[in-house]
């Protein structure tokens, strides 16, 4: 039906090498992820990862690729087509890779950092996306180690209902840590969301959300490394004008940065992963969404990020396209 709602998911998963701490992948946690995504019911019909590397020592030296050249998108993909497998039901997502950065010790890869879509291709038809070419957001407070720095991109999709053929997009991110080289770094208790990299980066964000959609409805999620009441939230909400999906349907009071942590880090909670909207997309439920530490969670100690997991509609009143009739 043309109502059907819609699901989405967005995760950090930290490169699936949470059992180690982050410093290697290992096959336990792609296989853990792969379960809990596909025991969901209903199935997302987006996956929006984060932290997905490509290649390199720290994705193989504990995860050995299982032929030349595998990816650790690949290698989870494996899993997923695994688990469905031993379900008896077919694997119902096409997967799309966004390249970010690639550290090498000479003509060694050290590790790599980028984003990962899943979508479903029975209810989505993918119009166009910039795997080829993800935008740059990084903002450089300091030149000399432009180099250095981790890239940070955004990931986009044009996507449409198999159904009625309305179209949407969907945009996946995750900025940067606040830079330490400002002194309003250190001059702020609560750090995370408050560094003026961050805030450059937010707004070239918005630039690009509203340069591709076009004035179609549109989805941004990822880590932004920014809690609730945060600079960079608050200009998110209350100057970019965009809906947060959890504060809609009642599950945050946006004005708390603590009421809801998504990660942790040793005893550390912070809320810093977001899902938000423009005009056109109307949010009903967070359901399966649960704060970081919750052990009834079936991502509980998969990642030190928890997932988003929300279901929307497309408001009445946005057409039906062709497929490549968007701005490119």
């Amino acid at each position: 039906m043309a109502d059907t709602p819609l699901r989405i998911v967005s995760y950090n998963v930290r490169y699936f090498g949470h059992a180690l701490r982050g410093l290697a992948s290992t096959v336990g946690p792609k296989r853990r992820v792969s379960t809990a995504i596909s025991s969901l019911d209903p199935l997302p019909d987006i996956v929006c990862l984060q932290e997905v590397e490509t290649s390199s020592f720290r994705s193989s030296i504990a995860h050995r690729p299982s032929h030349p050249g595998e990816t650790q998108l690949q290698a989870f993909m494996g899993r997923m087509e695994e688990i469905f497998g031993a379900q008896g039901r077919e694997m119902p997502y096409d997967a799309f890779y966004f390249r970010a950065h690639h550290y090498k010790l000479g003509t060694f890869s050290l590790y790599t950092t980028g984003l990962a879509m899943l979508v479903n291709r029975r209810t989505l038809r993918v119009d166009r996306h910039n795997v080829d070419s993800p935008a740059q957001i990084t903002y450089h407070h300091v030149e000399r180690l432009k180099d250095r720095k981790q890239s940070r991109i955004c990931a986009h999709m044009r996507l449409q209902r198999a159904d009625d053929g309305r179209a949407f997009h969907v945009f996946n991110t995750h900025l940067s840590l606040p830079t330490p080289f400002a002194k309003e770094f250190w001059a702020t208790k609560d750090k995370m969301g408050c560094g003026v990299n961050q805030l450059h980066e937010a707004r070239k964000l918005v630039g690009l959300l509203t340069e591709h959609s076009q004035g179609e409805p549109f989805i941004v999620g990822g880590d932004f490394n920014s809690p609730p009441a945060s600079p960079v939230f608050r200009y998110l909400c209350e100057e970019a004008r965009l809906t947060c999906a959890q504060a809609a349907v009642g599950q945050i009071d946006p004005r708390a940065i603590r009421g809801f942590p998504t990660a942790g880090f040793m005893h550390m909670r912070m809320h810093l992963d977001h899902l938000f909207s423009g005009s056109g997309v109307r949010w009903l439920d967070m359901e399966e969404t649960r704060p970081f530490g919750d052990t009834t969670s079936r991502f509980h100690g998969l990642s030190d990020h928890m997932p988003l997991i929300a279901r929307f509609t497309l408001e009445d009143g946005v057409p039906a396209s062709a497929p490549g009739t968007g701005a490119g």
